[in-house]
């Protein structure tokens, strides 16, 4: 008999077939593997088997068979196997009937051969469309960024591809004039770039190199120049056509860490008011670090309207929230604070000749430029101070609040480098930024000289012993081509502190532009004597000019700051006097005022 329209084959599934036999009249054939004894439970399908419990069978098969026995259905099951697997449709039966029909000894089936499967082939194939389409779903560890259609799966298409970093050309100028186009990366910081600019042009890098963000339309300068940590690329997106970036120094870019109460007077700092002033310099800058405290610096500034030519003078106070201005006196209560501009998306710029091109009130002005404005003048918040002092208060203060601790690491970043670096590969720093002092070495062992007088002596006889060296020189002869007197008349245009002949006004620009702090200083051609030279020197953010003055002794041309009472040879062993001893300076020389040839 045949089970249901399946052919009785495939009962024993798990032996290959390799014999196919016609045994007894009832139709019964036995599948048999070589070597393998029949078990006794066998099923045996004859006419005494015919109350086979059909249901329990099917229920004990496992489920893979049964998507089998729905495939073998379709076919008869008396198709016989022919060499290699194939199915010889000349031998079907001619009736519908499933009963397998006698066949004569020619037409007994002859052993089936084997079917090699490529089993290794099809893994692979298998393993490598895995690799490529079904990989598995990773978890998102962000689901709440995802769209309300997305699904808080990532798939596999949607993994980020690495791409190499995109490059970038960028146009810098100096103090000079002359350019420089350098190509960057797109993830390129302004630090990144300054150190690039200093070993291309061979400086000494002490974290004071800069780049300013320079608008001459719009007549604004960054003043306090990019943060260390702004992206170039960004930056440049909001600058307009016209706008370009400036290599130069600013000794004050980190001076306020230094000497905070310089920078901020404590009647324009609100809390130093209510506590008398009592608050210590590291309070001070704590609170503007912090981002828990609120800080705040008031005073009267001129702020012009919007749209008009017209300027107010207004009670202004500068929180984190932003500018605000009294529209009722002094009150600072809520509903008397009217917001001027916003820090977030903004950046603070100073007015270059702001009373000729917005009729400023004074020559201290400065400008909150939203970051979406780039030629239009509209937009832009104009804002004067009173005097310098104010100014700088202004614009730091701004800084901090806007940065606040991102700042302070701007700041710490490159010291904690220069400590780890060991003592033979620490870059050579210039003779200004070191700490001179005043040193006797007429005994065996040095010693710094910490009384004034005696330092004031000192510097006497070192200056007379120039001399005598000098005056020796002209009797023995020099190698020099030049003659002695006259090299020391020009020896000094070869300094980095000499700048020629420029005007006083030119001088004020070039010291501010490099930071307004103690002992920044310039030499430069005296405008009212050809023979005498001038010292533009900063203290207390405030210029001051001395006239140096040649004067002769025993035919010997000297060049002296106080009416001769110290004299100097040249004028580069005058300034090297002056960075050890204060003398008739309200401060020593500190820091020179450079100009570099990109």
């Amino acid at each position: 008999m045949a089970l249901a329209g399946c052919p009785d084959s495939f009962l024993h599934l798990p032996y290959r077939i390799d014999n196919v036999d016609q045994t007894s009249a009832h139709g019964r054939r036995d599948l048999v593997e070589p070597g393998f004894q029949e078990p006794s439970n066998r099923i045996s399908l004859n006419h005494q088997d015919d109350d086979v419990d059909l249901e329990a069978l099917v229920n004990d098969m496992n489920s893979s068979f049964e998507s089998l026995y729905s495939t073998c259905s379709m076919q008869s099951e008396t198709t016989p196997l022919l060499q290699n697997g194939q199915f010889n449709r000349s031998q079907l039966p001619s009736s519908g009937s499933g009963a397998l029909q006698p066949m004569s000894p020619r037409q007994k089936v002859q052993r089936s051969q084997p079917v090699r499967i490529m089993a290794v082939r099809r893994l692979q194939e298998e393993e490598q469309q895995f690799r490529t389409s079904s990989l598995p779903a990773i978890p998102n560890p962000f689901p709440e960024l995802c769209s309300p259609a997305s699904s808080p799966v990532l798939a596999p298409g949607s993994l980020p591809q690495s791409q190499p970093a995109s490059k970038h050309d960028v146009k810098v100028f100096s103090e000079d004039g002359t350019s420089k186009v350098v190509e960057i990366l797109a993830d390129m910081t302004a630090r990144d770039l300054c150190q690039l600019l200093v070993y291309k042009s061979h400086c000494v890098d002490d974290n004071s190199w800069t780049l300013v963000e320079h608008h001459p339309h719009l007549g604004l300068d960054r003043k306090w120049c990019l943060e260390d940590h702004e992206l170039i690329v960004q930056v440049e997106s909001t600058m307009g056509s016209e706008s370009k970036f400036l290599f130069r120094k600013n000794y004050a870019k980190y001076e306020f860490f230094k000497n905070p109460m310089n920078f901020f007077p404590e009647q324009m700092v609100a809390w130093c008011q209510q506590t008398n002033g009592s608050i210590p310099q590291s309070q001070l800058l704590q609170n503007f670090l912090n981002s828990s405290s609120c800080p705040e610096i008031q005073g009267f500034l001129h702020v012009k309207e919007l749209g008009r030519k017209s300027w107010k003078k207004l009670y202004v106070c500068l929180r984190r929230s932003g500018l605000y201005c009294s529209t009722k006196g002094t009150s600072k209560e809520p509903r008397h604070l009217q917001l001027l501009a916003d820090l977030e998306d903004s950046n603070i710029f100073s007015l270059i000749a702001g009373k000729k091109l917005y009729n400023a009130p004074a020559e201290y002005g400065f400008c909150i430029k939203p970051n979406r404005v780039r030629n239009e003048t509209k937009e832009l918040r104009l804002l004067c101070a009173e005097d310098e002092q104010s100014r700088t208060c202004w614009m730091t203060a701004f800084r901090l609040l806007k940065y606040g601790m991102l700042l302070y690491q701007n700041y710490r970043i490159p010291q904690q480098r220069k400590a780890m670096l060991p003592h033979f590969s620490t870059p050579v720093r210039s003779v200004s930024e070191n700490s001179l002092v005043a040193m006797d070495f007429s005994g065996q062992i040095g010693r710094v000289i910490e009384n004034p007088a005696e330092a004031q002596s000192a510097a006497l006889e070192e200056g007379h012993a120039w001399r005598k060296r000098s005056t020796r020189m002209n009797i023995l002869g020099s190698q020099s081509p030049l003659h002695p007197s006259t090299l020391s008349t020009v020896i000094h245009r070869t300094q980095h502190w000499f700048h020629g002949r420029i005007s006083r006004e030119e001088s004020h620009r070039i010291i501010k532009q490099q930071g307004l702090v103690d002992g920044l200083f310039l030499l430069r051609d005296s405008q009212s004597n050809p023979k005498a030279f001038v010292l533009t020197l900063c203290h207390h953010q405030k210029i001051k000019h001395f006239q140096i003055l040649p004067c002769e002794d025993d035919g010997q041309i000297f060049f002296s700051l106080d009416d001769g009472n110290t004299k100097f040879s040249d004028l580069i062993q005058l300034v090297e006097f002056y960075q050890l001893n204060k003398g008739v300076l309200p401060c020593k020389l500190k820091h020179h005022c450079i100009r570099v040839a990109l």
